[in-house]
C-alpha cells in the first residue's frame, strides 16, 4: 500500500451496478468497469461478486495487472449466526487467493441466509454469542495470513443498526469497515462513529446518501432495493453524509487504509451515455479535494 491518501482511493464494481444479489440489474462487463476505474485514476479495486474477476488467483492477478490496478480485497457475505454452520472453511478458501493478488482486506458481512437485503430475522442471545465468536475466529484466521478482516455493517444483514454496531465494538475485537451509507441508513451517524472510535476503523466504503430516501427505508416505506433504484446513493458531496468530518477524524488518527468509492447502483441496460462512471468521477474529485484540504 502506498502512503499518500490520494493514492489509496479505490473502486468497487457495485458503483457500476455489478452485484452479487440475484436479479439486481444489468451487469456491465469486467473489461468496461476496470478500464473506467483507471480512467478515473483509481489505484485499486475490490474483487466484486463471484465471476466478476477470474477465480484462479494467478489469472486474477494478471487481469488486475493488465489494468494497472491493485487488489484491495473483497466483500464477503458469510452466515455467522447459524448453529452447525462453520464459516471458516469458506473464508479459508477465499484467503488462498489473497496471496497471488496481494489483497489486504477481507470485508465481512453477517448475512441473514436470505437473498437480498430487504428483510432480516432477529438474533437471540445464543445467536449473538455465536456471531461474535465467529467474527473473532475469522479475524484471527485472516491475521494468520497477513490479511485484515473487517466487519461491514450493512442494511438487511444481522449487523445493521446502531445498537448492533455498538454490541460488536464492545464484545468483539474485529475492526470495522466504515460504510458511510449503510451506517447512516441503519441509524448510525458515520461521522460521530468515526469521532468516537477511529481506532476500530481499518477500511472505508465512501458513499453519500439522500437522507430523505434513507428515512423511507428506515420506516418501511421503501425497500432497500427500491431506494437504490430511486437514487438513494449520491456522489460524494451531493448528499447528507459529512464526508469532511469523517476524513478529518480518520486523518487525525493516522488512518492508512483504503478509501473505497462505493455507491450502490442498479442498471436496466447498457448505458448509451457515459453511465455510472460520471458519478464515480464526481466522487473521486470530491474526495481528493477533501483529502488535500485535510493534508
Amino acid at each position: 500500500m502506498t502512503t499518500s491518501p490520494l493514492n489509496r482511493i479505490a473502486g468497487a464494481p457495485i458503483s457500476w451496478g455489478v452485484c452479487e444479489v440475484p436479479g439486481w440489474g444489468y451487469q456491465l462487463t469486467p473489461e468496461r468497469v476496470l478500464n473506467e476505474m483507471r480512467e478515473v485514476g483509481l489505484a485499486a479495486t475490490e474483487f466484486g461478486p463471484d465471476g466478476f474477476l477470474p477465480s484462479a488467483p494467478d489469472a486474477m492477478a494478471r487481469t488486475l495487472a493488465d489494468h494497472d490496478l491493485h487488489a484491495v480485497g473483497g466483500f464477503t457475505p458469510l452466515l455467522l449466526h447459524v448453529p452447525g454452520h462453520d464459516p471458516l472453511p469458506e473464508a479459508e478458501q477465499l484467503l488462498q487467493g489473497y496471496d497471488a493478488s496481494k489483497a489486504e482486506v477481507l470485508v465481512l458481512s453477517a448475512v441473514t441466509g436470505q437473498d437480498g437485503y430487504d428483510s432480516r430475522p432477529e438474533l437471540d442471545a445464543d445467536g449473538w454469542k455465536l456471531l461474535l465468536s465467529n467474527l473473532d475466529r475469522l479475524a484471527s484466521l485472516a491475521a494468520e495470513r497477513g490479511v485484515r478482516a473487517v466487519l461491514h455493517p450493512h442494511v438487511g444483514t444481522m449487523i445493521e443498526n446502531g445498537d448492533e454496531v455498538r454490541r460488536v465494538l464492545e464484545h468483539s475485537a474485529i475492526s470495522l469497515c466504515l460504510d458511510t451509507g449503510h451506517l447512516l441508513i441503519g441509524g448510525t451517524d458515520p461521522a460521530e462513529l468515526t469521532r468516537q472510535a477511529p481506532e476500530r476503523i481499518a477500511h472505508t466504503h465512501m458513499k453519500d446518501v439522500d437522507a430523505s430516501l434513507a428515512a423511507k427505508v428506515q420506516d418501511g416505506q421503501l425497500s432497500y432495493t427500491d431506494a437504490v433504484r430511486k437514487g438513494m446513493y449520491r456522489p460524494l458531496g451531493a448528499g447528507d453524509v459529512d464526508v469532511q468530518a469523517i476524513v478529518t477524524h480518520l486523518s487525525a488518527r493516522g488512518y492508512d487504509g483504503w478509501y473505497v468509492l462505493e455507491q450502490d447502483t442498479i442498471l436496466t441496460e447498457e448505458p448509451t451515455t457515459k453511465g455510472p462512471v460520471e458519478d464515480v468521477w464526481a466522487s473521486a474529485e470530491h474526495l481528493r479535494s477533501v483529502l488535500r484540504g485535510v493534508a
